[in-house]
């Protein structure tokens, strides 16, 4: 067994359409380069990291609630669950695990549903409005909360 901080990255519906998608919005990167870079990330920092991506909502609960068995924190973005999914932040609270919430674009300064977060207040931090480099901070936030 590993003595390395394990961490689950979590991302949500749509964002598998990343660098295709309102490029205007959430750029050109895609999610396997975020992936690669985050891999990349832990590595260099001596954590390891398991990606998770589903357009689901249950199938992204059930791989949160598998992680209490192995991972110590979580990096998530939500998608557009983050302002309507109740049950992605009991899943959240069920873990016990510290999670960090990310976010490409900056959604205070979004539409007006976009302000609300259903996981803000369950999150360690929160990290947004930086494109893909969102992710970069954020595990590196929350590694080093786990480290501290």
């Amino acid at each position: 067994m590993s003595d390395a901080i394990r961490v689950l990255v979590v991302h949500g519906p749509n964002l598998n359409l990343l660098g295709s998608r309102e490029p205007e919005v959430y750029g050109h990167t895609t999610l396997a380069e975020i992936d690669e870079a985050l891999a990349a990330q832990a590595q260099e920092a001596g954590a390891e990291i398991e990606s998770f991506q589903s357009n689901h909502e249950g199938a992204l609960i059930d791989r949160i609630q598998e992680a209490r068995a192995w991972a110590d924190g979580i990096l998530l973005n939500p998608g557009g669950l983050t302002h309507t999914s109740v049950a992605l932040r009991d899943a959240l609270l069920a873990t016990g695990l510290p999670v960090v919430e990310v976010h490409l674009s900056n959604t205070a300064a979004r539409e007006p549903f976009r302000k609300t977060s259903l996981v803000t207040d369950v999150a360690v931090g929160v990290v947004g409005g930086f494109g893909p480099h969102s992710y970069r901070l954020g595990l590196d936030a929350l590694l080093g909360h786990l480290s501290a």
